[in-house]
């Protein structure tokens, strides 16, 4: 199952948003947007230099609002809004889903939550979340959470159905009267993934490991005990269990299921939180750069020319093979999982084996696009 991304070295460093700072910020967004509409909060970032954090801290007061970052709480607080629109990305993927907040539970330390709900089904490390605000923009209003770098981890968007006063009592119940300036850490440059593996490697003991699995969770602590990264160990596992495929091959995938109606897991993620959709897909379209998954309560925004690798795994487990397709990025962290519809003590459904390998045989990486 899709993990967040690869450790990162982390400095020290904390950089303090003054006031002075936030109004220049201010000015830039504002002459910005106006000068160019069209731009979403994550291009805005950008092009001034930013994070989201600080760019949605600059508007404190005018449509912006700092919530204290009592998570536990303001999660489990969401179900009486009734539905909501969540949506969790990483640079290269956004999934939005429709539903209801509910079933929100915490590890007895807190650094680990679930929300097992039909539509909204949530993984949490809440290590990664740090700060939350209140949102009103262009006639939407939204709750967002960053993570320590300021970058924006998951979000939650009222719809037409939410009830709008259960609505603002939860953001005057969680509102921060007296927020001091926002204090980031300073994410350091992602070190580079292996391109080998490490003197100790025994490529014989993995190959065993590997087929000695019985259940996807341990599949990231196999990679840690042999000193791999999830695309170097896809190298060295052999063809038994894992194919490279061409980029396209996450849309041809996508629209084999689309076809046959088959239910699947679109799983997307970053390292605070990952956003699983289980169900059918139907209404696929192409829009520039992006690969779009268009349903009525499930939105998909996929960027095909930003991911570096493509593979089908194969794992055994108690329940029998469980194959998926994966994305990952060039720093080799996971961008999209593909998998059949599934629960534990569930054998895999034949229609997504079948998807999986037609894929694979027709999309396998080489010198030309999906046949």
């Amino acid at each position: 199952m899709m993990q967040t991304n690869t450790e990162r070295a982390i400095s020290t460093s904390i950089k303090v948003c003054a006031a002075a700072d936030l109004e220049l910020l201010y000015a830039e967004y504002q002459a910005l947007s106006q000068a160019e509409p069209a731009l979403r909060a994550r291009e805005l970032a950008e092009r001034l230099y930013v994070s989201e954090a600080e760019l949605v801290a600059c508007r404190q007061g005018r449509g912006s609002q700092r919530l204290r970052p009592e998570f536990e709480n303001l999660l489990k607080s969401l179900e009486p809004l009734g539905e909501v629109m969540v949506l969790t990305r990483n640079e290269q993927a956004v999934h939005e889903r429709k539903g209801v907040y509910r079933n929100v539970t915490f590890s007895r330390e807190g650094r680990m939550g679930l929300v097992l709900a039909d539509e909204i089904d949530l993984r949490l490390f809440m290590q990664h979340w740090h700060s939350a605000f209140y949102l009103e923009e262009k006639g939407r209003r939204s709750l967002q959470f960053f993570d320590p770098q300021g970058q924006a981890i998951h979000k939650i968007y009222s719809t037409d159905e939410t009830d709008a006063d259960a609505w603002q009592a939860l953001v005057t119940r969680f509102l921060d009267p007296e927020p001091g300036p926002l204090e980031l850490v300073e994410d350091t440059a992602a070190s580079a993934p292996p391109q080998t593996p490490p003197a100790s490697f025994d490529r014989d003991a993995f190959r065993r490991d590997w087929a000695a699995l019985r259940d996807v969770h341990e599949y990231h602590r196999l990679l840690r005990k042999h000193g791999l990264s999830r695309t170097l160990a896809l190298r060295e596992i052999g063809d038994r269990w894992s194919s490279e495929l061409m980029q396209e091959s996450l849309a041809a995938a996508l629209e084999l299921a689309a076809k046959r109606e088959q239910e699947i897991m679109v799983f997307v993620g970053n390292r605070a939180c990952i956003q699983i959709h289980t169900g059918t897909v139907s209404r696929l379209l192409e829009t520039g750069p992006w690969f779009n998954v268009l349903d009525r309560r499930f939105n998909l925004h996929l960027r095909l020319d930003r991911v570096s690798e493509v593979w089908a795994i194969t794992r055994p487990t108690s329940d029998g093979i469980v194959t998926s397709i994966e994305g990952f990025n060039a720093q080799g962290e996971s961008v999209i999982t593909l998998f059949g519809k599934r629960k534990p003590g569930q054998a895999e459904l034949k229609g997504w084996r079948e998807i999986v390998d037609e894929v694979r045989q027709s999309c396998a990486r080489g010198p030309r696009s999906c046949a």
